[in-house]
């Protein structure tokens, strides 16, 4: 471990494009009669990288940092999601635990790297203890529920990249500790002086150590 410091399936999803000016596409898919708002940008044939988000955000906080241009044109396939009840996508009855796989079915996904900020912890973990074969790469960022899925990660081994403001005040940066130990393949980034959502106030070094990760662990 390295450490640096700085329900059901509805059936075949339907599907509306909307193209924007920044080459990126808004969508919505049905999934168990609920709309699921996303935006998409980049070659779907290359590597999916599915961005989460934190519960006073929603999709459009990657494109407006820049977050989804900069991802596609380093030639990844990118989906950012609203999660159900967030941005534009309805409340569902699909268990938050169930989510993420029956959305990336969908979406014909077979695996995908993980950006998992705040509140998705309660639907990235599930992903990654129960299905770790569909993760490509794990990028949590000061996720909620590390205490409970600590031990179902011990079992998995999934390339991670654990990312944390040193000065949040809604997790404690000491749980990056507690997260990257348990995610034995880990490596771990403090951003000095940032808070919770670390990548707003350092998006630059952000978005180094998201690219830097996602061409190591594709073999880039």
């Amino acid at each position: 471990m390295k450490w640096l410091l700085l329900a059901a399936l509805a059936a075949p999803a339907t599907q509306t494009e909307t193209k924007t000016r920044d080459d990126t596409s808004e969508r919505q898919l049905v999934l168990a009669e609920k709309k699921v708002h996303y935006l998409e940008a980049g070659d779907s044939t290359r590597p999916t990288v599915l961005l989460l988000h934190g519960g006073r955000f929603s999709s459009e906080t990657w494109r407006e940092l820049g977050t989804i241009d900069l991802v596609a044109a380093a030639g990844y396939h990118v989906l950012a999601l609203d999660l159900p009840g967030y941005g534009r996508s309805q409340t569902s009855p699909i268990d938050p635990k169930d989510f993420l796989v029956e959305a990336m079915d969908a979406l014909c996904v077979e695996k995908a790297f993980i950006v998992s900020p705040s509140m998705s912890g309660q639907f990235s973990f599930p992903l990654v203890t129960r299905n770790p074969d569909k993760v490509l790469g794990f990028v949590p960022v000061a996720p909620g529920g590390i205490d409970r899925y600590k031990g179902a990660l011990r079992k998995v081994s999934v390339p991670s990249l654990v990312l944390w403001g040193e000065n949040d005040n809604i997790i404690p940066v000491e749980k990056s500790d507690v997260l990257a130990a348990a995610l034995t393949d880990s490596r771990r980034v403090i951003f000095k002086g940032a808070s919770h959502p670390c990548y707003l106030d350092s998006p630059e070094e952000f978005h180094r150590e998201l690219l830097d990760f996602f061409a190591s662990a594709s073999g880039r």
